[in-house]
């Protein structure tokens, strides 16, 4: 493994406000660790607790990598794809994955086999589904951009047949399709609040995130703009994630990692050195920020704690894993 030491680069951490210290955020590693490189474009990172790995997306090389938290050893997870893109983890703790290049959601299951949650909406293909997001109901949630369809380099080239860039649900009863939002230059990165009454949106073309609340049927309200990314030259948003103090933590591309107040003050930032794709939180305290930016995989271990991906409620199978 390789760290990129202080005096070499900037340092990692950059304040825009005294709430970035005061909130811990800039404590932790000083240096941020490579834990892979060689990758064509690396996203989609996930932590399994009960594996202690972390998987992630390769997506032009049409596979899926593996890092082994106990042995440092990083492996082939899955070749031949489907392109994919983003992953999380359902209440169940089973794999769900987007297919830029099958353009689909699926499943994977405990004995490992694959289900297909969506391909289509009102009978036509969807896009390319780029980032899941679960809520504590069991559905998911999931954005559909076309960039696995606007060349050969990250899927297939094709045109849409929905004719736009939308977020959809999966019903959790029903397994049907459903539109939840739209509207967008390029849904991207999704995440439900951690009391799950928002759902925040990044729009990578229109340089913003958006918010909706939630309401009690599970529908949206028609959405507001949280941040946006024009007053910093080089952010273009990307995932998204929260950690227990309520803080938005935002994959932004040449800008690195943002860290915005609940308020939507941006208060600071993570330098990398690459363009950063996707963040996750992992570690046996999810105090583990893990970062694809595009060739590698990074880590750097900090003093504040990421949430669940899967929600509040009681989860045997990660909340076990986590200790």
């Amino acid at each position: 493994m390789t760290t990129y030491a202080t005096s070499e680069r900037p340092a990692l951490y950059e304040m825009f406000d005294e709430r970035f210290r005061t909130g811990r955020c800039m404590n932790g590693d000083a240096d941020l660790e490579v834990l892979h490189t060689g990758c064509r474009w690396a996203e989609g990172p996930l932590y399994l607790p009960a594996w202690r790995q972390l998987v992630w997306s390769d997506i032009p090389n049409d596979r899926m990598l593996r890092w082994d938290e106990e042995t440092g050893t990083v492996s082939t997870f899955r070749r031949a794809a489907g392109h994919t893109n983003g992953n999380t983890l359902d209440r169940q703790g089973r794999l769900i994955t987007c297919e830029q290049g099958n353009r689909r959601v699926t499943r994977t299951e405990h004995d490992g086999t694959i289900t297909v949650l969506a391909d289509r909406w009102q009978g036509k293909r969807l896009n390319s589904p780029n980032d899941a997001t679960v809520r504590s109901d069991g559905s998911i949630w999931f954005s559909d951009p076309d960039f696995g369809i606007t060349s050969d380099y990250e899927g297939h080239r094709a045109q849409s047949e929905i004719g736009a860039n939308n977020v959809y649900r999966i019903d959790p009863g029903t397994g049907e399709v459903r539109l939840a939002a739209d509207g967008f230059g390029a849904p991207n990165g999704l995440v439900f609040s951690p009391d799950e009454r928002q759902l925040f949106v990044s729009d990578t073309r229109a340089g913003r995130i958006r918010v909706f609340d939630v309401r009690e049927d599970g529908t949206l309200s028609d959405g507001a703009v949280f941040a946006e990314a024009g007053a910093r030259g080089g952010a273009r948003f990307d995932n998204l994630r929260f950690d227990d103090g309520g803080r938005l933590w935002v994959a932004a591309m040449d800008d690195g990692v943002h860290c915005y107040d609940p308020d939507g003050t941006l208060i600071g930032r993570l330098r990398v050195p690459e363009a950063v794709s996707n963040i996750a939180w992992g570690g046996a305290k999810r105090n583990q920020l893990f970062i694809t930016a595009e060739t590698s995989l990074y880590s750097v271990v900090m003093a504040v704690t990421g949430t669940h991906p899967t929600g509040p409620g009681r989860r045997p199978w990660l909340d076990a894993g986590s200790r």
